[in-house]
């Protein structure tokens, strides 16, 4: 497989850093072909604004949506978007790295995925009507392909968990895993997290890595993520609203989306369906920063 892992940390040295080479090296290892898009080291414009669009005359108003898809039309996209779309055209299989901050990626991912993302690439593409809403949620320009996360976090996983403070780790993830990356196509794989991460000990971070090279050695035939296509017959359109009868009893919010009767996502731990690591705080950690 060709396979794009775009990292999103500032520093190199970080267990980020570390992780990121792991899997590249295992990939690699593997047979796969690898290409890296360091966003903090390749100096990444994260703001959309009108030096993405060069064509756009000085006294028009920029309305990005149409000057995005004007752009991708005329080829006038900027350098730095084109070479990252050709990247995700060329491989097989996305990973997106990341600490995750304030519940979310980095400010300069969520950039990447403003500015790569173009109208009429991502997104805006496919028939509307009474029949479909467009080639999204399963089917798009990416369709075929596969993606998944590598994600670290500072708290515990129990305050991640489904009665957790923070919230479950599956519902925040949900907005990139469903609205980012299944939206044009992917097939979206269960994430890598792992958890207490900031004071994390050399002691622990072996195992951490072995688990990651296991999923990286099976990140071709790890059953994605059953999430509903948008245009399979479970959605009403033009609303858009789930069929009434769909969905497990009580199930509500993004769980709705998952399809029950798809099967469950693969288990790599036996905490469930995701890889999921957790340590002990040491009392006198030596930390990479996360």
């Amino acid at each position: 497989m060709k396979i794009l892992l775009v990292f999103a940390h500032p520093e190199p040295r970080s267990l980020n850093g570390a992780l990121r080479d792991i899997a590249v090296q295992e990939l690699e290892a593997q047979g796969h072909e690898v290409q890296v898009s360091d966003l903090y080291a390749d100096g990444w414009k994260a703001q959309v604004d009108r030096a993405d669009f060069p064509s756009l005359a000085r006294d028009e108003r920029l309305v990005p949506v149409a000057a995005s898809k004007k752009a991708l039309e005329t080829g006038t996209l900027t350098e730095d978007v084109r070479a990252e779309i050709e990247k995700l055209l060329w491989a097989d299989a996305l990973i997106l790295q990341f600490p995750l901050w304030w519940f979310t990626m980095p400010a300069i991912l969520k950039g990447w995925v403003d500015r790569v993302f173009a109208y009429g690439f991502a997104y805006g593409v496919g028939e509307h009507s009474d029949r479909r809403w467009g080639d999204r949620y399963g089917e798009g320009m990416l369709a075929g392909k596969r993606a998944m996360l590598i994600v670290t976090a500072g708290g515990w996983e129990e305050h991640y968990a489904a009665r957790g403070v923070n919230g479950p780790i599956d519902d925040l993830l949900f907005p990139i895993n469903h609205g980012i990356l299944y939206y044009p196509g992917y097939d979206v794989l269960p994430p890598f997290v792992v958890y207490t991460v900031d004071r994390l000990d050399e002691s622990g971070f072996e195992p951490i890595a072995e688990r990651l090279r296991k999923r990286m050695r099976t990140i071709s035939s790890t059953p994605p993520i059953p999430y509903r296509q948008q245009n399979g017959g479970d959605y009403l359109i033009p609303s858009m609203q789930l069929r009434p009868g769909l969905g497990e009893a009580g199930a509500t919010g993004f769980a709705l989306h998952l399809n029950d009767e798809g099967g469950a996502t693969a288990d790599f731990s036996s905490n469930g369906a995701q890889e999921r690591v957790s340590w002990p705080i040491p009392e006198s950690p030596r930390e990479p920063t996360r």
